[in-house]
């Protein structure tokens, strides 16, 4: 199959403003008279969702599921219980999925199809399925429709809420949806399917190739912190089954006994506009991503800080977020460069002086998964720390002078990884922006396939 770049004969104005021109002969409906919607997984507690399989109990599609791939994949299915008398709605062939609540606007109403044949098949909370009624829409294509840019702006301008991200179902129903004929609706869904498989197989390599350097990072991270840098040093039993020996000098201490101060925030009313872009930085878990925190996506007003339970986090102090989707790949810890307000999902730790916070924050990425394993609790439909786990974590301590040539060895050695990582990173978003385009171009209409 190829790309015609004479794109179609002619064309018309949608009578949409942001759809613009589409082919003269393509119709235009909402999306509601072509099928119903229907909610996901209601009236569940957290101990009825679980990740793994026992005797009895039913999978549902987790909205990490919708979010990362075109087509729901089979292999990534959690659990959950449901009884027989309940009335929950199935997935069934065909249904497209969207995500209606998310941490960020380029996720809300994320879409993917499920195209398999699963005989009990449910639907996160937070989610919606729409199944097609009209036998002249093919689903493979409509999906491949919400999945263009175009759309995706469209959904990110609807959404509404500033720690977690919403949408309204009739945003759903009522989009418009352009309409080929069934032929073209087939040919444009397996050039794209075509198309984003190879492209994916690239992104794919390359990600390998990112955990692969980052795996390495982690090792240089976690045997510097743990071990230290001089390997004819005696060493002695940590007492601790994850830190394994540590040298003689060093101590090991729980973090609850090198912490002076620890405290979450909270987030200012958002139907009080006054409350809000006040000049106060103020961090949720989206800021939570790099090493060190300059700057928020968020400020607050001095008066939206005095009537919520916000709270500053002094410079230098630890933050990290305790309750969010994306603690299931990583434990979120920043350095603050500024003072700022913290949200609920973000614990301040404020550490005693015989303990540098670069060097903590080393220790507890350099130990990501050993130390997530013993912390992290499963949720319905996000994760959560333990706190009382966390602070009573033991971890090793060494000298300052050491911490500080340490945090120097760590900070020149991987460099060159951080370096290739992101080259790396880089030429998976230029794959990404290519995707986009090219879905964005066939199901508008922009170029023809045939």
């Amino acid at each position: 199959m190829k790309i015609n770049i004479d794109k179609y004969p002619s064309y018309k104005d949608s009578g949409v403003e942001w759809i613009g021109e589409i082919p003269e002969h393509w119709d235009l409906k909402k999306l509601k008279f072509l099928g119903n919607i229907y909610s996901g997984l209601n009236g569940k507690k957290g101990d009825d969702f679980s990740k793994e399989y026992t005797l009895g109990i039913k999978s549902y599609i987790p909205f990490t599921n919708i979010c990362n791939n075109i087509k729901i994949s089979e292999n990534q299915f959690h659990f959950v219980k449901v009884d027989e008398k309940e009335n929950q709605n199935r997935v069934l062939k065909n249904d497209i999925l969207f995500l209606m609540s998310s941490e960020t606007l380029e996720d809300i109403a994320k879409n993917s199809i499920y195209v398999g044949n699963h005989p009990e098949l449910y639907l996160n909370s937070f989610c919606k399925g729409f199944r097609l009624i009209n036998k002249k829409m093919f689903p493979d294509y409509v999906n491949y429709l919400f999945l263009s840019s175009m759309y995706r702006y469209y959904f990110a301008l609807a959404g509404r809420g500033f720690t977690r991200i919403n949408l309204k179902q009739e945003f759903i129903n009522d989009v418009f949806t352009l309409i080929p004929t069934f032929s073209e609706q087939t040919a444009i869904a397996r050039f794209l399917d075509e198309k984003t498989t190879l492209i994916e197989k690239a992104i794919a390599i390359k990600q390998n190739q990112i955990a692969l350097l980052k795996e390495r990072r982690q090792v240089i991270i976690q045997q510097a912190v743990t071990r230290g840098l001089d390997s004819n040093v005696k060493m002695k039993d940590s007492g601790v089954e994850w830190i394994g020996k540590i040298p003689e000098g060093w101590e090991v201490k729980k973090i609850k006994h090198i912490v002076i101060q620890s405290f979450s925030g909270g987030t200012p009313s958002t139907d009080k506009s006054s409350y809000w872009d006040g000049g106060i930085p103020w961090a949720s878990s989206v800021d939570i991503k790099t090493d060190y925190l300059l700057e928020t996506a968020r400020e607050i007003s001095l008066l939206g800080f005095t009537k919520s339970s916000a709270k500053k986090a002094p410079k230098g102090s630890i933050l990290f977020v305790t309750r969010s989707g994306i603690l299931q790949h990583t434990f979120a810890i920043s350095i603050s460069k500024i003072e700022m307000a913290i949200n609920q999902d973000i614990k301040c730790l404020i550490l005693q002086n015989n303990i540098l916070s670069s060097y903590f924050q080393k220790i507890i990425k350099g130990n990501n998964s050993r130390i997530l394993a013993e912390v992290r609790q499963q949720a319905a439909t996000v994760e959560s720390i333990d706190m009382e786990a966390f602070f009573n974590l033991p971890i090793p301590i060494p000298r300052i002078d050491e911490q500080n040539k340490i945090l120097e060895f760590t900070e020149t050695t991987t460099t060159k990884i951080a370096t290739a990582i992101s080259l790396k990173e880089k030429e998976i978003e230029k794959l990404k922006e290519y995707k986009a385009t090219l879905i964005n171009s066939v199901v508008t209409g922009k170029i023809k396939v045939s």
